[in-house]
């Protein structure tokens, strides 16, 4: 089979070498092959991917994702898990800047300071209008569906978002949300193999939305975080 299409037959005196000429030059041709292969799908992937990032970020976010574990083993105490994650949510956050803000701080000095955000009725109506309909609610148990439905709503929202901007507080029902253990591994027992996910209220996620939006930034990056860590909960 190796030599089917060559002239070579078995019964030449050195068909050993030139059998071992052949497997040698097969696997060369296989590992060619393999190759093309293996650039064609890491090209494929990363164009679709891309098209993907352009079309539905939540899609590709979920394929980068890794298998999550089911979580099907014995669930951990329950007092235990309440000690393990007060003992850290409980403490007091001491921030300690190493040396690099100074830096930072010194190469921003120079940076012209953006207008204020001036929140407007069409910026909550834009920022429901993107929103999934029937996202699970959290405390507040509002979709955005109804956001988008009461229209009467949007100028209120607007200027109760506009004065937590002022007052650099927000109410703690924004920033109070529902926290989700995931299991990390299959050691389930463990309450310190669980990572937390909170899911906070659609009243919060629209005005990070619109915050996104006056910033010029997109809906995932972290300055949003930033900006709304100043506001005191």
């Amino acid at each position: 089979m190796a030599f089917a299409g060559t002239n070579v037959s078995l019964s030449q005196p050195d068909i050993t070498q030139k059998l071992t000429e052949r497997i040698d030059d097969l696997k060369q041709r296989i590992a060619a092959w393999g190759k093309r292969i293996r650039r064609y799908t890491e090209r494929s992937t990363r164009f679709n991917q891309n098209r993907l990032f352009q079309s539905d970020q939540k899609r590709l976010y979920e394929s980068l994702e890794r298998p999550m574990v089911s979580g099907t083993g014995p669930a951990p105490n329950q007092a235990d898990t309440v000690a393990f994650w007060c003992g850290l949510w409980s403490e007091p956050v001491n921030h300690s800047e190493g040396p690099w803000t100074e830096v930072v701080a010194s190469q921003c000095a120079g940076i012209t300071p953006m207008d204020p955000v001036i929140i407007t009725p069409d910026d909550v109506a834009e920022a429901v209008r993107r929103a999934p309909n029937w996202k699970s609610p959290r405390l507040d148990g509002l979709h955005h569906y109804w956001l988008k439905g009461f229209m009467v709503c949007h100028s209120v929202l607007a200027r109760q978002f506009q004065e937590a901007l002022n007052q650099k507080s927000l109410p703690s029902l924004f920033t109070t949300g529902i926290t989700h253990l995931v299991p990390k591994d299959q050691g389930t027992t463990n309450p310190s193999k669980y990572r937390p996910i909170t899911c906070l209220p659609t009243i919060y996620k629209t005005l990070a939305s619109i915050l996104s939006q006056n910033i010029g930034i997109d809906e995932t990056g972290l300055e949003t975080d930033i900006v709304l860590d100043q506001l005191d909960p």
